[in-house]
């Protein structure tokens, strides 16, 4: 039996009629992408930026402005006198610098650490290999509160209370930084590294003229993420540390806080915490379009 020719066959002008899409404006369209885009991401900026507007507004008040049964949004004035109470009743200055020299060592080593292992994970040849990432996945899962207690007797034994680098020493190994940049080493092509080895580059070359430039936006990405959590960082520091002297700035406005208990304080202590946040907003605006090209990077094409 032959097959019907191609003139044979009929097509039905419903068949052949491709869906017709909505359009960009009707109705239809315009509700869904209002129900679910805008409204839950306008919901999601509410929720964060609300109170960091309030605490930015209440470093301007007075305390009859904050503590009071009618409630006022906006300051009747811009007066910087509460920053100024904020930084004159506390060693402001000292939290500051002790504070920087945290963040800065303490983030450069847990990002050459993490870029280090993360290199040795997926280019280097050695035993156990899986078995260290196992460990790695690991310690992502455990809480850092349960490492507090031993890291206090191991770094108090060895003199390190009240000192930087007491501080920073705990915290010198990155799971989560060493895990990103070995997902992102992954996807980068073997060919890239391969022509440089039959050129006679080894692996300290291989890593810091091929890989770490070609994965600049994943390491800015390590590096805020490490830059936050280390100014932020407010347990350790606080068990570590009771001198003034060696105090980081969250930790320091413990001390504002207890020397403005009263109702009168409130001011103050929103001052001092945005203070406290500015740095890591500059951080964040200069990092920025590093993390936006890592989310938006795709693979290497030929």
């Amino acid at each position: 039996m032959s097959a019907p020719s191609p003139a044979a066959v009929v097509v039905s002008p419903h068949e052949a009629e491709p869906p017709r899409r909505a359009r960009p404006f009707s109705p239809a369209n315009l509700l869904q992408t209002v129900a679910a885009g805008y409204v839950p991401l306008i919901i999601a900026t509410l929720v964060v930026a609300l109170p960091l507007l309030w605490m930015l507004l209440s470093s301007f008040k007075q305390p009859g402005e904050i503590v009071t049964m009618d409630l006022k949004i906006l300051p009747e004035s811009l007066n910087l006198e509460n920053y100024a109470t904020a930084m004159t009743t506390v060693p402001f200055a000292q939290f500051f610098a002790n504070s920087l020299i945290v963040t800065v060592v303490g983030s450069t080593v847990k990002v050459i650490l993490a870029i280090l292992t993360a290199y040795a994970l997926v280019f280097v040849r050695f035993p156990f290999k899986n078995v260290i990432f196992v460990l790695i996945l690991v310690a992502l899962m455990v809480p850092a509160q349960v490492s507090i207690l031993p890291n206090y007797i191991l770094i108090a034994g060895m003199g390190g209370k009240n000192t930087l680098w007491g501080i920073i020493l705990p915290g010198l190994g990155t799971a989560f930084g060493t895990f990103l940049l070995r997902q992102h080493f992954l996807t980068l092509p073997p060919s890239i590294l391969e022509a440089a080895e039959i050129d006679g580059a080894g692996h300290w070359r291989r890593l810091w003229q091929i890989i770490v430039p070609v994965s600049v936006p994943s390491i800015a990405t390590v590096a805020l993420v490490t830059v936050v959590s280390e100014w932020n960082d407010y347990i350790w520091p606080l068990i570590i540390t009771d001198r003034p002297e060696t105090m980081t700035l969250p930790v320091g406005l413990t001390l504002l806080q207890n020397s403005e208990s009263n109702g009168a304080g409130w001011g103050i202590l929103m001052a001092g915490a945005v203070l406290v946040i500015v740095p890591i907003l500059l951080v964040f605006a200069a990092l920025q379009r590093y993390i936006v090209a890592g989310l938006t990077q795709g693979s290497v094409t030929g």
